[in-house]
């Protein structure tokens, strides 16, 4: 954020104070910093081509065809780095249940901002013009109208439930935040019910109605301890124009006339409960979600390989799952909690073609629909960097937590991973570690593909140093399976392919510190 528009917001607060309707009462100040080190290990190369697009003729892959940013081969540089996040936060409360809250965020990573060019010591790398950004800016409203309603206006942090789908963060260094309205009313201490409205993208510089916005209800009971239960209901519209050809006026007119190249609006709707409680030492918790609705943004994607048209029919149709059952032994020595977790985000695979559909050149591609994960940051697969887009995929997961000391807790699991649809590459020989299509004119001869995505081993601790400062050290080993090495459909919300260039196992470890203040 630029500093005139910094000025502009401190200077909205600072007039908002002076108003005869609203005394300022109490003023905050807090923040936060993490800072966090990474490295991974025979995961990442720069984006390449795993498979011939040459193999995949008038296939529907996707927009980045069989193009990876994975390796899982010990050749190359493996990937580091440090980075921190920073929040400063202002609160201001008024009388009369007013408060405004302006927070302040900058990310960065270790080094691009400084003179590393020590040798000449003139070095255009770093460009602050854009480090500090607005993650927060609204007014808030308590007892609004005298009832139990609370309104918030402006840029805000959401989150809901453990952030199963809506979460205010993008990784564990990274925060995210809606411009929206927010409505919640609690009408009992153990009620409450969120309405929102979210704008994602505004264009009504170039579109009459072209936006991008997210609303919502989410409503909670746990008025009692084995069973408190969420409900909600996502709508994310997408009214963007889209168009997959740029022909002359008569191709475009001969495009109408035939409903060619006519993509509508997406309308993801989302369906879902989560169920929660304790009893004794059992715990669980089971998030559930039914995703349906128009798809055609994402069925724009799905062109045949040497095509012009999409999928104008893609259609949502997808669960999403999370349950998680453990057991805590308060009364044995670190209380240790064993659990078992499973993970299920369904997927569908159509990029297959028969021999008919290879010959007919009107053919009509059908879309590969995953189950949306959108704004969560649940990490599933950490290796692979999942932060809340891999789908297509279920995991099993059995682990023990456990509570060493008062401020040392630790964590470790084994997991097995398999995508819910696999790939079917073209038919191939493998030559050392690459495999080369045996007919790449052939498309629609394929083999089929593998679900084995692999195992980890992982495990965690956390020290939690003082009330506002903690350590956490994490560590994952993945055994790479075929279906991860070879590709399957399963990263970027199921659009894209994680195979790589060899079958090498791979790894994960970083550490981070958290201080709030």
């Amino acid at each position: 954020m630029g500093g005139a528009r910094v000025a502009a917001v401190i200077g909205a607060v600072l007039m908002v104070s002076s108003q005869a309707w609203a005394e300022l009462t109490q003023v905050e100040i807090g923040g936060e910093l993490r800072i966090r080190g990474r490295y991974y290990m025979n995961t990442f190369a720069p984006r390449g081509e795993r498979i011939p697009a040459a193999a995949l003729g008038w296939r529907p892959i996707g927009s980045q065809l069989a193009t990876s940013i994975f390796k899982w081969d010990s050749d190359g540089p493996d990937w580091s780095r440090y980075e921190h996040a920073l929040l400063l936060n202002v609160k201001a409360d008024f009388s009369d249940n007013v408060s405004a809250f302006v927070e302040f965020y900058d990310f960065s990573i270790w080094g691009e901002d400084t003179r590393s060019n020590y040798l000449t010591g003139a070095d255009a790398r770093g460009d602050s013009t854009d480090d500090v950004m607005l993650n927060q800016g609204y007014v808030e409203i308590r007892q609004l109208f005298d009832a139990p309603l609370r309104l918030r206006i402006g840029r805000q942090a959401i989150k809901f439930g453990k952030g199963f789908l809506v979460s205010d963060m993008l990784t564990p260094s990274q925060f995210s935040s809606h411009d929206a309205v927010r409505l919640t009313w609690t009408p009992a201490d153990d009620v409450s019910v969120d309405f929102f409205a979210s704008k994602m993208a505004d264009r009504y510089q170039t579109e009459q109605d072209g936006d991008t916005d997210f609303y919502g209800v989410y409503g909670t009971y746990n008025g009692w301890e084995p069973l408190s239960m969420s409900a909600y209901w996502y709508f994310l519209r997408d009214a963007s124009h889209v168009e997959t050809t740029n022909l002359t006026q008569i191709g475009e007119w001969f495009e109408d006339l035939r409903g060619m190249d006519d993509y509508g609006a997406t309308r993801l709707h989302t369906l879902g409960t989560h169920l929660f409680g304790k009893s004794g030492g059992f715990d669980y918790s089971l998030e559930l979600a039914y995703q349906f609705g128009d798809a055609e943004h994402l069925g724009a994607t799905f062109l045949p390989v040497g095509g012009l048209y999409g999928d104008q029919d893609a259609d949502y149709g997808n669960w999403g799952a999370e349950l998680n059952v453990g057991y805590t032994f308060k009364d044995v020595k670190w209380a240790p909690r064993p659990y078992v977790m499973g993970v299920y985000f369904q997927g569908h695979d159509e990029r297959d073609i028969s021999f008919g559909e290879w010959l007919n050149p009107f053919y009509r591609p059908d879309a590969s629909t995953s189950f949306n994960r959108l704004f969560s940051d649940l990490n599933y697969m950490p290796t692979i960097n999942d932060n809340g887009w891999l789908s297509n995929v279920a995991q099993i997961q059995l682990g023990v937590e456990l509570q060493a000391t008062e401020k040392v807790r630790l964590h470790a699991h084994v997991a097995k991973d398999w995508a819910v649809a696999a790939f079917d590459p073209p038919v191939s020989w493998k030559i050392g570690d690459t495999y080369v299509p045996v007919a790449p004119m052939l498309s629609f001869w394929t083999e089929d593909g593998s679900d084995d995505l692999g195992w980890e081993v992982a495990a965690w601790i956390r020290y939690q140093y003082s009330a506002d400062l903690w350590f956490l050290f994490y560590g994952n080993y993945l055994l790479a399976g075929d279906g991860l090495t070879r590709g399957a459909f399963s990263q970027f919300n199921g659009t894209e392919i994680t195979a790589g260039t060899d079958d090498t196992n791979a790894g994960y470890v970083f550490w981070m510190a958290v201080l709030k203040f």
